[in-house]
């Protein structure tokens, strides 16, 4: 017999069509004798929800959030827009012809940190055992939490989902399993606002009529390759012995005959090692001007250091990447000694190596960021023995960042930025 919770009072009940205590029909089934202790948090369609709760009068409106430019991609889109087939990573000429009464923003980026900032820190008022996987979807191990918060995973969870919604204004969808695999698998199957199980007991089952695809990692090439084999199906991989997997498609068929089965052993690992902050654009039609591609440079350090920055973060090396316009990647480094996070020093760094680079190509993006992170130390700046100006620029850098905090991000702006303005 299952046990039953109710999503509106967080409390156990005995019907599955009306809670005792409350009355709600809003009822979740939960295995009982389960071992459910692993979750999947994932927020719904977060910067488009975001700009909602910031602006009522979007609330019925499709919305849309990415690059309006002729080659900008959706970033995200909210649910009423994806019901006309918008979805991340289309091209926005894409999107527009699928949803042209949809309305279109840029990304706030900030906003959507300090916001991924304040889930995270609920998430951890939970579990010490928080595994980010990006600013919006996290992984949580809440096994032997029972003590501390009165309940079993699901009704810490249960609330946990209400106080998102109250604190934070936006709706999560929540999977809860026995391990990361399914409970990943879960959180997409009920969204928005989903809270779906996935028990050890009914993986196979589950698993069995879906397609390789649905297993994450099978790629469109993967997926082709097993099908011409005969494994168009999750069954099929089931049906094949684990042995067979791995003697055929090495460490990826081991992988993925053990997860056809529901099995995943990987723990939720709190420690998320952040490799590099960049920011990069693509720019709507190709540049080679070198005054234009400086201008954007020192905008994409101006964010890559603002981002380091709200992370207390510096980086020992500096990376400049350039894409042409045959799509063709180039990347240049500059070891900054001592590290930082200062948007001069990574503009001066990464100077040169773009001065090198122009000629007779054309470029259609840029990027600037650190790489070889480490801690920031409160130190003044990047002390160069041949640039006896840099103390005073880092100075006033710090202090234009301390007023634009106060005042907001146009309130003081640094020479190089009048020089360069921002394009219509």
């Amino acid at each position: 017999m299952p046990d039953l919770w109710c999503r509106s009072c967080y409390q156990p009940t005995g019907s599955a069509q009306r809670c005792n205590h409350c009355g709600s029909t809003y009822i979740l089934n939960v295995p009982s004798q389960a071992s459910l202790s692993i979750a999947h948090v994932d927020c719904d369609a977060f910067y488009a929800s975001i700009e909602k709760r910031d602006n009522p009068a979007l609330a019925t409106v499709p919305l849309i959030i990415g690059g309006g430019g002729r080659r900008g991609v959706v970033a995200t889109a909210c649910y009423l827009a994806r019901a006309f087939g918008v979805h991340s990573a289309m091209p926005m000429y894409q999107a527009r012809k699928l949803c042209p009464h949809a309305h279109i923003m840029p990304p706030s980026m900030d906003k959507y940190s300090h916001e991924g900032e304040r889930l995270r820190a609920m998430m951890r008022d939970l579990t010490p055992l928080v595994e980010p996987l990006s600013i919006d979807e996290a992984f949580l191990d809440l096994g032997g939490t029972e003590r501390v918060h009165g309940g079993p995973p699901v009704q810490t969870l249960i609330r946990f989902q209400a106080d998102v919604a109250s604190e934070l204004g936006i709706t999560v969808s929540i999977g809860l399993s026995c391990n990361k695999f399914l409970a990943k698998t879960a959180s997409d199957l009920d969204k928005p606002s989903g809270f779906s199980i996935i028990t050890a007991a009914s993986a196979m089952g589950f698993l069995a009529d879906k397609p390789v695809q649905f297993i994450y990692g099978v790629g469109p090439a993967f997926a082709r390759k097993l099908a011409s084999d005969g494994l168009g199906k999750v069954k099929h991989i089931q049906d094949t012995p684990i042995e067979t997997m791995a003697q055929r498609y090495g460490e990826q068929g081991f992988r993925l005959a053990h997860l056809a089965r529901g099995l995943d052993n990987r723990k939720v690992s709190p420690i998320s090692i952040r490799k590099s902050i960049s920011s990069e654009t693509t720019f709507s039609t190709d540049i080679g001007a070198l005054d234009a591609l400086e201008s954007q440079l020192w905008r994409q350090c101006e964010r890559a250091s603002r981002l380091a920055k709200a992370k207390n973060l510096a980086g020992g090396t500096a990376v400049l990447k350039l894409k042409d316009k045959y799509h063709q990647s180039l990347t240049r480094q500059k070891q900054l000694e001592p590290p930082t996070n200062l948007a001069d020093a990574l503009f001066r760094a990464l100077l040169p190596c773009l001065q090198k680079e122009v000629g007779e190509r054309h470029f259609r993006l840029i990027g600037a960021g650190f790489t070889s992170l480490c801690p920031a130390r409160d130190e003044d700046g990047w002390h160069d023995l041949l640039d006896t100006e840099a103390p005073r620029r880092a100075k006033a850098e710090r202090a234009m960042d301390q007023a634009r905090a106060r005042f907001g991000d146009e309130a003081i702006q640094k020479g190089r930025a009048l020089k360069f303005p921002k394009p219509d």
